[in-house]
């Protein structure tokens, strides 16, 4: 036998893969994809972009304030893309995860800031407004900036 034949095709039950569609399965796809907009799939990304950015954020084992700070930089960026009544519904929820954001970083900031002040001689932070370490303003808007 060659390799060839020895590959599962496809329509092989053995491939591990989904079966194949029929015709009607596929026409039914083709008439779905007809109606979606691109804004449909845009506004339920931004849903999952910011579920999952809270949860980055209030999950005490998953806890990724990178992961947040993207997530929440994304769907500012894509908002502006959708229609003004879905904008407007996502505005709520953004700001909300924006302000658990900049409550969570708040506390993580001040408790590395402490051990830092702890570590240095004399105790004194000499890094300025901005503490040591920091890379600069983030561009992610916060409740009073």
């Amino acid at each position: 036998m060659t390799e060839e034949q020895n590959q599962p095709t496809p329509e092989d039950p053995e491939a591990g893969g989904p079966p194949p569609l029929t015709d009607e399965e596929r026409a039914m796809l083709e008439a779905q994809m007809k109606e979606i907009r691109v804004e449909d799939l845009l506004t339920q990304t931004v849903a999952s972009v910011l579920n999952l950015s809270a949860r980055r954020i209030v999950k005490e084992d998953e806890v990724d304030l990178e992961q947040a700070r993207i997530g929440i930089e994304a769907v500012r960026a894509i908002v502006d893309l959708l229609p003004p009544e879905v904008g407007q519904a996502i505005a709520d929820p953004l700001s909300q995860v924006q302000l658990l954001y900049a409550q969570k970083s708040g506390e993580s900031g001040a408790a590395e800031e402490g051990k830092a002040a702890g570590q240095e001689s004399g105790g004194t932070d000499s890094g300025g407004p901005q503490g040591p370490g920091s890379q600069g303003p983030s561009k992610l808007w916060t409740p009073g900036s």
